[in-house]
């Protein structure tokens, strides 16, 4: 070989080792971008971070400034946004208060149920709130049951499934927000089989024992291993709110619960807390009331119960999805009263945009429910890296992200070894108006180094349907790779 021909070789074989080294280095999503071909959108981006908080490395992009749907990764703005503003401790205070004096057990006023915006509030909350005020004397209240959503409620439907939900529905998640609502805006119903085959199922209210609402039971018993099929919806008509099972259930089958929005948070606490105040022995002298004005100054609490710490109700909003609790904590990131969710959209907005370099982004809410909410890949992950580094809020904000190996949800257990172990992500889901599958999170290289990564993939009216394993098979792949050349 000729001493020229020998250079070119050299040359030729240092710019193959540079290639692979570029190769390892930018893994990129090229799995993942082939459902570009199929007419998804798609904004993705993967990035290194450098533990002495210098630039992060770019590993692999698509996209990454593209504004596209992010569903249910909306959380994830909001949990931070709020472990931000509130810190993982702080807790929601709600209370019974009064103007009105005790007087040989008699409470001389109306009782009022201040809401105080409690994401996690459930029926354990009110029966503690009802036996202190049992301890504290009261035995009688000379005037009614007042339940107080000065702080945001009834608040505006701005999308179609809340806004249908006030007249009927068929899910939990489209319940309406209160600063005053208990159990997620939910009622909750159990069926069970009847003793015989052919006898209606056994129902009733999963938390209480009086008959709050109507239950119109069409489920019937049939016999042992016949299967379980149980349909349920919410109605309100003139009776108020009515569930509607209808469907079979087997003589051997397991009681269920079953969940429906209800068609008023405030009203059905007021419902909930006057059958508790009843079994308590507390007598009420008046009906309950919903009221939107805040109790005066000179009230005085009288009982008072506090909701889980921050943290721990920011790991239910995101391990479960829970849009009920998203909600209702984005409202509670607005000062002043009577909130509506636009507003704490913008809260969540302002937060974002004062992060350095994130760009633009558009929230309507905390939840992701809203399809007109937009960010970015890039966006998304410069907002991950700036919880990164905040070394007080990080451990109870990526505590919050899923494990694919150990995910409540289970269609995210997939994936290699690698992807089930070193990734922590959210997750957001939308089929109507159009497809939407998300994902962004943490994972951690085979090299020990943090990185973060967003995926945001979105449909239009004549994609075809796309299913969790579409996106999630090429994107374990694609992350695998630059997990394991890092």
């Amino acid at each position: 070989m000729s001493g020229l021909k020998w250079r070119r070789a050299l040359v030729a074989g240092v710019a193959s080792l540079a290639l692979c080294a570029s190769t390892s280095l930018m893994a990129d999503f090229n799995r993942l971008s082939q459902l570009e071909n199929k007419g998804f959108s798609i904004s993705a981006e993967a990035r290194l971070l450098d533990a002495d908080s210098g630039a992060p490395t770019l590993l692999g992009s698509v996209n990454p400034e593209r504004q596209l749907s992010p569903a249910s990764v909306t959380k994830a703005y909001l949990s931070a946004a709020a472990l931000t503003r509130f810190g993982p401790q702080h807790r929601f205070t709600s209370q019974l208060v009064s103007t009105g004096s005790i007087e040989n057990g008699v409470l001389r006023g109306d009782l009022v149920f201040e809401g105080g915006g409690d994401p996690g509030l459930t029926t354990e909350n009110l029966w503690r709130l009802v036996q202190r005020l049992y301890l504290a004397g009261v035995r009688e209240v000379e005037g009614a049951l007042v339940v107080s959503q000065w702080r945001f409620g009834p608040v505006e439907c701005i999308t179609t499934d809340r806004c249908d939900a006030l007249t009927r529905v068929a899910n939990a998640y489209s319940a309406p927000l209160s600063s005053a609502g208990v159990n997620f805006g939910s009622w909750c119903v159990n069926v069970a089989p009847g003793v015989n085959s052919g006898e209606p199922a056994r129902v009733g209210l999963c938390d209480s024992q009086t008959s709050l609402i109507t239950i119109d039971n069409q489920v019937v018993t049939r016999p042992a291993n016949s299967g379980t099929e149980i349909s349920a919806e919410r109605i309100t008509d003139e009776r108020g709110d009515v569930m509607r099972l209808t469907g079979q259930i087997s003589t051997n089958a397991s009681a269920r619960d079953v969940y429906r929005g209800a068609g008023d948070a405030a009203e059905k606490t007021a419902q909930v807390l006057t059958g508790m105040l009843t079994q308590a022995g507390i007598f009420m002298r008046d009906p309950w009331r919903v009221s939107s004005s805040q109790p005066p100054s000179t009230a005085k609490r009288l009982a008072a119960v506090d909701s889980q710490p921050l943290q721990e109700l920011v790991l239910r909003i995101m391990n479960y999805s829970n849009n009920y609790m998203a909600d209702v904590l984005a409202l509670n990131l607005v000062e002043g009263p009577q909130v509506q969710l636009h507003q704490a959209g913008q809260a969540i907005e302002n937060y974002a945009q004062g992060i350095p370099g994130h760009g633009p982004l558009t929230l309507y809410s905390g939840s992701g429910l809203t399809t007109e909410n937009r960010t970015s890949a890039h966006g998304v992950n410069v907002m991950l890296e700036s919880m990164f580094r905040q070394s007080a809020l990080f451990p109870s904000y990526v505590a919050a992200f899923q494990s694919p190996a150990n995910g409540v949800m289970r269609f995210i257990r997939r994936g290699s070894t690698t992807f089930q172990n070193n990734v922590m992500l959210k997750t957001g889901t939308l089929n109507q108006p159009f497809a939407v599958r998300a994902a962004a999170g943490y994972f951690r290289t085979a090299q020990g180094r943090w990185g973060v990564f967003t995926v945001l993939v979105n449909g239009n009216g004549s994609t075809p349907y796309l299913s969790w394993s579409e996106v999630l098979d090429p994107l374990s792949l694609d992350l695998d790779a630059m997990i394991l050349a890092n």
